[in-house]
């Protein structure tokens, strides 16, 4: 065989010309011109523009000149650009001079990435502050580095007239400023002015007719409102919120009544960190995750007394009752910096609550004709635009967990970029489940993790979920070849799903053994060793018919062993045990075998004719699911403490009890010990904790006067205790060394911060959700990574896989 010949030398001066594609968000980001610039600068000829595929860019020059343009394209890219990939290829030399950008290209499947939705810019703020610039207080000032995105997107590629924008004609200066490739709003699909619009107004209540317009300036008239205790609707980037004085307690309460809210915290908005910081312990993580364009909600620890000086403003006791968490976000619009006011502006209230703006249990309203009816008994005025929302999306709720951010709500400014998967996938819907619904589409390396929808029990939610499918999977061009779903058989998501079938495979997915595979693949684990999966939640659908969700698995993708769970108790009236954690604690007292004695808080809490018949129905196993669940054990031990009897939201006496436990004294270091059997039992081979000895440890404390602070300090470190001694347990029969912690109540930072430690102190890797919520919000992802892995079945058209 002949050796091959070498290439023939090319010169630096011979013109090469190459054909590059660039994938990732590179649209509506200021890529083109970037591009634009770039190629100028190095004297590139060629030209630029945006397809379903990308942004595809053509440029010749000299060799070396071609080669450092390809090399700067990801290095240099724009602040709002994510470049996943470059791919190019050497093409004929065409000639020719000048570096143009061409109109986009439309036609052929959608694989380009949309833009979350992004915070005012500092640029956009100085122009919206100065007297001179002719953006001077425009609600809506905006350019390629900021603003609304996805939120307005109706098609792509991503350009105006794909966008909610699209009937609003540019006025001169803005469409010359549009064209213009070195100004910063070049090709800017949002671009507006106050001469061009879009047009804000407000609406103010005048029963018993509709509302009418108010006089004046709309903002400083809603200000002036807000100073005086209404509640106002204003319309945002992703929906309405309802908005009122933080610091004013009788607006804050009258808020909490009409929207039906129970006790759960509402989140306030400042005008800069420095507003909250004696309000929070604030770290600097949580400080640059406030400040982070994506401006989501951050959850931080709350200082016990606030030494508020002189002028520092107080969010009312009512914004935030029994929680040890204050949720802060900072304005991510235009319209919210001038709420807020700017420097000169008027006095006004510096801190706002800003709640979604919906009935409780419905999804967030888009529509302005449907704000002025569905909010109608919670807001006094509407203060909005003729801008339209053709995406709702939620703001995002994250918080900081031993220095790095742990996601509870990925929504606005998150979604809908991509996640990274381990492995490539068939094209596949995961539906998620029934709480804090979020679904996600999936195809090859990438997964598509849905804005949040919430619960699904309300059919307008449903209808919001069903629409969000349908666009999400025509921006992504992703055609699901398979869907995924819970093992619930009551599941509204489950039953979608099956409705929606047609002839492809629907794969269950037993939901703990979901939360497990979403932690791994969150990780880039590929599935090839088995993790111990601790994964506690409040309920979940069991294999055996029972409520789960105190569980260890050993897992890969492909499936589970059930290692261990927390002995089951009867879960009697299923949600009227979730919303009266009394209850929980009576039922485990029960179980334990302890009377329930008059002197125990969780006995006094309960009305003496329920206690009647909940023993009776106790008895006879009357509506008595028997559970497993960790997160029912938390709610137990928090009424049993006296710390929270009933529960107005998911999870408040939970959330009330991690509060309670962060005030105890630091030299307390007592923990419960639950028992655990020598041997295996027979229902499954599984390991049983039971909580009996915790029980009657906390009622013995209690009667010798212990605080309900050191009680559930004592119970986190119990749980503790179990986590690490089961684990290791697992490893000593199995030889397994990585764990991963998932579930809801892993948001609790005191008990995921303990478990982490305790585990990497015996020597295990350990696995925490960062980027997907641990919650139910992260579930579709684990889904996806079970069932898109799996093969499809036979089956007659129509029904669904069982697995």
């Amino acid at each position: 065989m002949s050796a091959p010949q070498a290439p023939a030398a090319v010169t630096d001066d011979a013109p090469r010309r190459r054909l590059v594609t660039v994938r990732g968000v590179v649209q509506g980001v200021g890529f083109r011109p970037y591009l634009y610039g770039l190629a100028t600068e190095l004297a590139l000829s060629g030209h630029v523009t945006n397809t379903p595929e990308g942004v595809v860019v053509e440029v010749e020059g000299t060799a070396s000149a071609v080669d450092r343009f390809c090399e700067r394209i990801a290095a240099q890219a724009p602040p709002l650009a994510r470049v996943d990939s470059v791919h190019h290829r050497e093409v004929p030399p065409a000639g020719g001079a000048g570096f143009t950008i061409l109109a986009s290209r439309t036609g052929g499947a959608a694989r380009t990435l949309v833009s979350p939705d992004s915070a005012t810019c500092a640029d956009c703020l100085a122009e919206l502050a100065d007297p001179d610039d002719r953006r001077h207080r425009h609600p809506f000032v905006n350019c390629t580095h900021c603003g609304p995105r996805f939120t307005i997107v109706t098609g792509v590629p991503y350009d105006r007239a794909h966008t909610t924008m699209a009937g609003f004609a540019m006025c001169p200066d803005c469409a010359r400023e549009y064209a213009d490739p070195a100004d910063r709003r070049f090709h800017a699909q949002p671009v507006a002015c106050p001469a061009c619009g879009p047009r804000l107004r407000l609406l103010v209540a005048r029963p018993p007719g509709p509302p009418s317009a108010a006089e004046g300036d709309p903002v400083t008239e809603a200000r002036a409102l807000l100073a005086r205790g209404a509640v106002l609707a204003v319309k945002g980037l992703g929906g309405y919120h309802l908005a009122c004085d933080a610091t004013n307690q009788e607006a804050v309460a009258l808020l909490r009544r009409r929207k039906a809210r129970g006790d759960k915290p509402f989140a306030v908005m400042a005008a800069s960190a420095d507003d909250v910081r004696h309000l929070v312990h604030m770290c600097p993580e949580e400080r640059s995750l406030l400040e982070d364009r994506a401006r989501p909600v951050v959850l931080m620890r709350r200082r016990p007394h606030p030494s508020c000086t002189a002028g520092d403003p107080r969010p009312a006791e009512a914004v935030a009752p029994g929680s040890p968490d204050l949720g802060v976000l900072l304005p991510y619009t235009p319209l919210h910096h001038l709420l807020l006011g700017l420097p000169g502006d008027p006095d006004g209230p510096r801190l706002l609550v800003m709640t979604s703006g919906n009935v409780s249990g419905e999804p967030i309203v888009i529509d302005d004709t449907e704000a002025l009816e569905r909010l109608a008994h919670l807001a006094d005025a509407w203060l909005t635009h003729d801008r339209p929302i053709h995406v709702p999306c939620d703001d995002s709720v994250v918080r900081v967990c031993d220095g790095q951010p742990l996601v509870i709500r990925r929504s606005r400014g998150h979604a809908p970029l991509p996640l990274t998967l381990p492995l490539p996938v068939r094209p596949a819907l995961a539906v998620g489940g029934d709480l804090k619904n979020a679904f996600c589409l999936g195809e090859g390396r990438r997964a598509w993790l849905s804005a949040h929808i919430g619960d699904m029990d309300d059919v307008g939610t449903q209808q919001a979920f069903e629409r969000a499918v349908e666009q999400l999977e025509f921006i992504t061009g992703v055609e699901p070849e398979a869907l995924a779903s819970d093992r619930h058989p009551g599941y509204r998501s489950v039953r979608w799903a099956d409705r929606n079938a047609a002839s492809r495979p629907v794969v269950r997915v037993q939901h703990h053994h979901a939360h497990v595979a979403s932690a791994m693949a969150e990780h880039g684990l590929d599935g090839a060793r088995q993790v111990i999966g601790v994964a506690f939640d409040g309920t979940g659908h069991g294999d055996d018919g029972a409520v789960w969700g105190g569980e260890f698995l050993l897992a890969d993708y492909d499936g589970f062993t059930r290692f261990a769970h927390l002995a089951y108790v009867p879960l009697p009236g299923g949600d009227a045990a979730v919303r009266r954690p009394y209850r929980m604690a009576l039922a485990h007292l029960r179980a334990a075998g302890i009377p329930w004695s008059a002197d125990l808080p969780c006995a006094a809490a309960c009305p003496p004719d329920e206690l009647r018949v909940l023993e009776r129905q106790l008895e006879r196993s009357l509506a008595c699911v028997p559970t497993s669940s960790m997160g029912r054990l938390f709610d137990a031990v928090s009424s049993l403490a006296g710390v929270c009897h009933r529960a107005g939201y998911e999870a408040q006496a939970a959330v009330e009890l991690e509060g309670a436990a962060l005030r105890a004294p630091a030299e307390d270091s007592t923990a419960y010990v639950f028992a655990l059997p020598a041997a295996r039992d027979g229902a499954g081979g599984a390991v049983r904790a039971d909580p009996a000895p915790v029980l009657a440890a906390i009622v013995d404390d209690l009667r010798a006067g212990v605080g309900a602070a050191v009680v559930a300090a004592r119970f986190h470190r119990g749980v503790t205790g179990l986590v690490r001694r089961i684990c290791a347990l697992a490893r000593e029969r199995h030889g397994l060394d990585t764990v991963a912690l998932t579930g809801g109540v892993f948001a609790n930072t005191l008990l995921s911060s303990a478990c982490a430690a305790a585990l990497g102190e015996d020597g295990f890797t350990v696995l925490r959700h960062r980027l997907v919520p641990p919650n139910d919000g992260g579930l579709a992802l684990g889904q996806l990574m079970a069932a898109a892995r799996a093969a499809p079945t036979d089956r007659p058209p129509g029904r669904p896989a069982a697995r």
